[in-house]
């Protein structure tokens, strides 16, 4: 087994003083940030973190996460442990009649899709992993054709009150009325305004001059876990902190951490993913189930740990 480098992006988008603002998603980054350095061994230069606080000289936008994304896959080497945490809104794309496609929603809007996402995986080198977090909704399958490893649960009455928090959604329709309103076109495609507004830096999905490659490598490196599935929303809420009283997160980032803190020995892919859905049921999270998508060697692989079986 080679021991490379631990990278790590790590993006909260609260889109503050707008009608989607979120609350939580700063604190959940900064506290994944800390774990890392603490429990992981991240050297701290090997962390990016990219906010959307007011005064900060780079957001994230679409085209800088995906820069970032790019940078941090392109240093890799065998035995290296990339990780993406995101905090933030997600939507559902109608990209045509039969199906929708999983997005998330930078602070500009400009969304970056499974295809992308897809793309980015393609390119992590044999022997390394990238671990993919993301606390949005419709997270569900957010690598383009990645492997189910748990997926769907029913959904369960008697939950807590949707009243009491706030989903991390950005419906399709509200985004379609706001690109209509930049573009001054009646079109229901929204790559159509994507590519209109962003250019180069939309979204490949939406950019047919550039293939997309939809095939995962053999074995493929990328690992998600995603906070609910594709047909669910995650939750923005204030939760009860031991330590630090009520504090605003995301519910599926706060679980992660949650698990992490009370297993202080190694824990693989697949059972993160169980003790905060777990943790989400005894909160009462009934309708928000966290999934994992990955190979079938990764979801028993130990979170954020190198690959402990040799390449071939």
């Amino acid at each position: 087994m080679e021991i490379g480098k631990k990278m790590a992006l790590l993006v909260g988008c609260n889109y503050s003083n707008t009608p989607h603002e979120l609350h939580g998603c700063h604190n959940d980054v900064l506290a994944m940030r800390e774990i890392l350095i603490t429990r992981f061994k991240f050297d701290p230069k090997f962390i990016e973190l990219l906010i959307d606080k007011p005064k900060n000289s780079i957001m994230p936008t679409g085209a800088n996460i995906k820069n970032a994304l790019t940078k941090m896959i392109d240093r890799a080497e065998k035995g290296d442990t990339l990780f993406f945490h995101y905090s933030g809104h997600g939507t559902l794309i109608n990209k045509n009649s039969s199906k929708k496609e999983e997005a998330i929603v930078p602070c500009d809007f400009n969304l970056i899709t499974s295809a992308d996402f897809r793309q980015l995986v393609n390119r992590v080198p044999k022997g390394a992993t990238f671990t993919i977090l993301s606390d949005s909704c419709h997270s569900g399958g957010l690598i383009d054709k990645e492997t189910e490893q748990i997926g769907p649960e029913k959904e369960k009455e008697n939950g807590i009150n949707r009243d009491s928090y706030k989903t991390k959604e950005i419906p399709f329709e509200s985004l379609l009325q706001y690109f209509t309103s930049l573009t001054n076109k009646i079109n229901r495609d929204i790559g159509t305004h994507l590519l209109e507004v962003f250019g180069a830096d939309a979204s490949i999905m939406f950019n047919e001059l550039e293939p997309i490659e939809k095939k995962p490598l053999k074995p493929d490196e990328g690992i998600l876990l995603s906070g609910c599935q594709t047909n669910e929303t995650s939750a923005d809420v204030e939760i009860n902190n031991m330590d630090n009283g009520r504090k605003p997160c995301g519910a599926f980032s706060n679980a992660v951490q949650m698990v992490l803190k009370e297993n202080p020995g190694p824990l693989s892919n697949r059972q993160i993913v169980m003790l905060a859905r777990k943790i989400l049921m005894m909160q009462h999270f009934n309708n928000q189930h966290p999934c994992l998508y990955c190979s079938d060697e990764n979801a028993d692989e130990m979170f954020l740990s190198p690959p402990q079986k040799p390449c071939a």
